[in-house]
């Protein structure tokens, strides 16, 4: 059978743990053909993040009409968007209906405590999301409020939710506590979604994983909490398979291909 093909609009991420080349290693796990459209050009490692390089708009749109004048992407998702003038493009290809079961993942701060974006960008795709999938932070610097414990996570994706998009999964993985809970809001009903906390610095690129594939198991045809499901499993599977790993001296990547038993 011909892959479903799958669209990345993120940033590079030169360590190779989150971004376009995490995003990519998820498609590529799970079936699907990965195409992507670069954002932004970032040096930096399992330590942090060095430098950003934004690219401009037009070549954001270039990018965009070339893939999608070719490919019958089955799913988008973005990751970091850059600047609100790239924003624009993307929401614009969007609203236009070029971008199908489209997953905003609104990256606002990196793992390492650095900001990569900005909240308007991200708040001028909401919209036209059929998910959204903010960690805490995130969630608590787009709603303004804290986000702090599993009520402020349900609070949250509920006002998300009300802004636009069609589902909203508030993950918890940053938060302390056994579990990793995930809060899923949509059509008016909530779900808690458990999984057993991994004891691993392999995190960085979770969000990045978990939301690309969200947009592979809705380009295979999954409804919106199945994708969810699947994609909590599939995260769960690479924390645990890489929590032995020695790469890199900060938060390392995670086991996208099931390397390790």
């Amino acid at each position: 059978m011909t892959p479903p093909a799958v669209l990345t609009i993120a940033g590079s991420d030169s360590g190779g743990g989150a971004g376009i080349q995490a995003d990519l290693k998820v498609f590529a796990a799970l079936g699907a053909y990965g195409t992507s459209v670069l954002t932004a050009v970032t040096a930096q490692n399992t330590r942090g993040v060095d430098a950003v390089l934004p690219l401009p708009p037009r070549t954001v749109a270039e990018q965009l009409d070339s893939v999608l004048a070719d490919f019958g992407v089955r799913a988008a998702k973005t990751g970091m968007l850059g600047s609100p003038a790239v924003a624009a493009v993307v929401a614009d290809a969007a609203r236009d209906g070029r971008l199908p079961h489209l997953v905003v993942d609104p990256v606002l701060v990196a793992t390492s405590g650095h900001r990569l974006g900005v909240v308007a960008a991200v708040e001028r795709l909401l919209p036209y999301a059929r998910v959204a999938t903010p960690n805490c932070a995130e969630a608590a610097a787009i709603t303004g409020r804290p986000v702090d414990d599993l009520a402020g996570m349900v609070a949250a994706a509920e006002a998300l939710a009300a802004g636009g998009p069609e589902h909203v999964v508030v993950t918890g993985g940053d938060l302390s506590g056994g579990e990793a809970v995930d809060v899923l809001h949509g059509g008016g009903i909530t779900t808690l979604l458990r999984a057993p906390r991994v004891d691993t610095r392999h995190t960085h690129g979770t969000g990045c994983s978990f939301s690309a594939a969200i947009a592979v198991r809705l380009a295979l045809g999954d409804p919106v909490p199945a994708a969810v499901g699947a994609a909590k499993e599939y995260v769960h599977r690479a924390l645990t398979g890489a929590r032995g790993w020695e790469l890199g001296a900060g938060r390392g990547p995670l086991d996208h291909f099931g390397w390790t038993a």
